[in-house]
């Protein structure tokens, strides 16, 4: 059977202090999370491990997905700083290990042969780039021996990345979309409050169920306290109709929250 990534995961994007994010972990995989995303520039590794660690939840449930920083993409920077993330996270190999950004040091043919090395090693079980345009994506797909199993990019309601969306869908990877509550602009959508209002839920949970009604979909939220980590989590339940789903489709408005001029879509 085809692995799959679990739908829901924590994200811990900006949760620097250790022990705020350890408990964010522990309190999530308690909760019944079983994805956990971190990166090496995030400088919150270490932290992340022992959240992991902590937890009741059997190591071998838990996916954990890390990137490596964009000023390390070179060929052997690439292999050494793979293996220090697995000694800062704790763990043997890495379910998912992202390319953060293509930029600084991407060089595609460079970059992609280290992470097929590390996949043929068993280093890491499993390829993902993140914040790739599509022709970006499409060059990469084509370098990669190793099968794409997830492409990580923003996307939310207001940022809704159709033709990533279609691309995921087409080449068999999963988007995972990080800032899926577009940094909390989401609960002043009056598309999503007036769902929320009608389903006696939030904003943030009407983004999530949104994003989750989407074919090859995951998403990732931040969150550091416990009311907000099962906040998010019972957005799975939220099971939206066509007609909600329709709604929030037809937004046109885009509002992008991580952007800055070296980007690769500018």
């Amino acid at each position: 059977m085809t692995e799959t990534l679990p739908d829901i995961g924590i994200g811990t994007y900006e949760i620097t202090d250790p022990e705020t994010c350890a408990a964010s972990v522990e309190t999530a995989l308690n909760c019944g999370y079983r994805h956990v995303d971190t990166a090496e520039m995030y400088d919150n590794e270490v932290a992340v491990g022992e959240g992991i660690a902590a937890a009741d939840a059997d190591r071998d449930d838990v996916f954990v997905s890390t990137k490596i920083h964009s000023r390390n993409l070179g060929y052997d920077d690439v292999l050494e700083h793979a293996r220090g993330c697995c000694d800062r996270l704790g763990v043997d190999s890495l379910d998912l290990l992202y390319v953060h950004w293509p930029i600084r040091t991407y060089d595609p043919d460079e970059t992609l042969a280290a992470f097929d090395r590390l996949h043929d090693e068993g280093v890491i079980r499993h390829v993902g780039l993140s914040n790739f345009t599509p022709d970006l994506l499409e060059d990469a797909l084509d370098r990669l021996d190793a099968p794409l199993f997830a492409h990580q990019v923003e996307c939310h309601p207001l940022l809704q990345q159709a033709e990533l969306r279609s691309l995921a869908r087409e080449r068999g990877h999963t988007l995972v979309a990080y800032s899926p509550l577009a940094k909390g602009t989401v609960t002043e959508v009056p598309e999503l409050v007036a769902v929320a209002d009608e389903r006696d839920a939030t904003p943030a949970q009407v983004s999530l169920a949104w994003l989750l009604s989407k074919e090859n979909v995951a998403v990732i939220p931040k969150a550091s306290s416990e009311a907000h980590v099962r906040e998010n989590f019972e957005a799975r339940k939220l099971d939206l109709t066509d007609d909600e789903v329709a709604r929030i489709d037809a937004i046109e408005r885009e509002a992008r929250q991580v952007d800055f001029e070296a980007a690769p879509w500018n």
